[in-house]
């Protein structure tokens, strides 16, 4: 569909007063980590280094895993431990692995102890802050594992076998690498295709027909979005890009920067206005923003609601409420006007599900080989057709059918090409893109609590807060 009108939707929005304030409390931060210290003496011997054994992991030492078990569950995981007790038999009954959804709360304290796991998937709602834990120099440098043979090639190294920008958004402070990022996450809008079959709509390309399609479905006592209330830094997935796409990819990474006004510029206040539009305009869910991400996505999946912002696990999360109809599908945020500076079709694609190895691990060389068995081939074949998810193997989907929504999320990223977006504030500042910016600031204005104009004074306090805080470390494009 095409936009009816030549005016930007810049001069069409306008709102009104706001209809009161109510401040949320944000969560505490992380704590600060054990300094890393001298931890030579509890670390197992290294093995010895060969073709097989690149990495040189001590062959009968015990494995400790930890897995977030969220929207891509444990399974996968756990059979990649299973190839790894295969590789090295003595290590049969010591591969020990847990799986959690509180990550922080379960590992602070062994992190503190100087005993964390050797390998940990830091992802979900209680993720440890990243940005903390390279500061306090808590991590292992993963060079080692990425200079080494990747499984299936020993001609090529893993980092030569990784997706662009994988190992980029490992690294906070220069060449170390921090992070490992498993999948590969496409986000943006996802929606139902037969849904909006049904309003004989397709997906809006435009703001307008966006607000076009929402009023339609209003009519038929269907929403028009739905969001996790209870996790409003969702709202990014859909909304950074959107800002990109308007401002240009300078924009984020001004705000990833913690630059002075960077929140003010002209972009970010036209598309919180946008979004904004949706609430005043009764297109949201009633009751989205007591929702938690389950609820709002079932409700999505049971067609009380047409869009909701959310990455590429959403399709295994969802899978046990989603109809078989249901055509599950992501675009891009639609075109705000004719002066956006990038075409439709960008969207935020990075990597996801992050996992470290502790620097205070006792068998990080058996941490890391864990990873490299779970970029071979195998292992990223079985994580794409339990998960429905890329993973950050360049590849990996040769030979196999792809369920609706990956299908789609891989039709997404080839069509933006060169327009893909990463903004990083979710790894370098976690508490502030979560618990300030998302549940202090967004979820108060998508709820009507706060206008836009609050907002991005409110996250613009949250941003120079976090600048001036010389406890919290500072990373920037480069």
């Amino acid at each position: 569909m095409g936009s009816t009108s030549d005016v930007g939707r810049r001069d069409l929005i306008k709102r009104s007063a706001a209809l009161g304030l109510i401040s949320v409390p944000a969560m505490s931060a992380l704590s600060a980590c054990a300094s890393g210290g001298d931890d030579a003496a509890k670390k197992v011997d290294k093995g010895k280094k060969s073709a097989k054994n690149p990495l040189a992991v001590n062959e009968g030492a015990a494995l400790d895993v930890v897995i977030f078990d969220g929207g891509f569950g444990q399974q996968y995981a756990k059979d990649a431990e299973a190839e790894y007790a295969a590789a090295f038999p003595k290590t049969k009954g010591k591969v020990k692995h847990a799986a959690t959804q509180k990550i922080q709360t379960v590992l602070q304290p062994r992190f503190n102890g100087g005993t964390p796991p050797d390998l940990v998937d830091n992802s979900g709602a209680e993720q440890m802050d990243m940005g903390t834990l390279v500061g306090k120099n808590q991590l292992t440098d993963l060079t080692p594992l990425l200079d080494a043979p990747s499984l299936d090639d020993p001609n090529k190294t893993v980092r030569e076998t990784l997706r662009p920008g994988v190992v980029e958004m490992g690294q906070f402070d220069g060449k170390p690498v921090w992070i490992l990022y498993y999948a590969y996450t496409v986000y943006g809008v996802w929606y139902s295709k037969s849904n909006l079959a049904k309003l004989d709509m397709e997906y809006p390309e435009t703001w307008d027909d966006m607000l076009k399609v929402c009023e339609a479905a209003k009519k038929k006592g269907i929403a028009g979005w739905t969001y996790p209330g209870k996790f409003p830094y969702y709202l990014p997935f859909s909304l950074y890009p959107f800002i990109a796409k308007i401002g240009g990819r300078d924009v984020l990474d001004s705000i990833d920067n913690l630059e002075p006004n960077a929140w003010k510029h002209p972009a970010v206040k036209a598309a919180f206005e946008a979004y904004y539009e949706l609430y005043k305009k009764g297109y949201i869910l009633k009751g989205t923003p007591g929702l938690s991400h389950i609820e709002s996505q079932t409700a999505w999946n049971q067609g009380k609601a047409l869009f909701i912002p959310n990455g590429s696990w959403v399709e295994n999360e969802a899978k046990k409420t989603t109809p078989k109809d249901f055509q599950m599908a992501v675009a891009a945020p639609s075109s705000l006007d004719k002066s956006d500076k990038l075409p439709f079709g960008t969207l935020w694609a990075s990597g996801g599900e992050p996992f470290i190895v502790p620097k205070s691990a006792k068998n990080p060389q058996g941490g890391m080989e864990l990873l490299r068995i779970m970029l071979g081939e195998k292992s990223t074949k079985n994580f794409v057709k339990q998960v429905s998810s890329l993973s950050s193997l360049n590849g990996g989907t040769e030979g196999l059918s792809l369920p609706p929504g990956l299908a789609s999320a891989q039709e997404a990223l080839t069509k933006a090409g060169k327009n893909v977006v990463n903004p990083r504030l979710q790894d370098w500042y976690v508490t502030l893109q979560k618990q300030q910016i998302g549940v202090g600031a967004l979820g108060e204005m998508m709820a009507g609590r706060m206008t836009p104009a609050e907002t991005i004074k409110k996250c613009q306090k949250f941003a120079d807060e976090t600048a001036k805080d010389d406890a919290v470390k500072k990373y920037k494009h480069v």
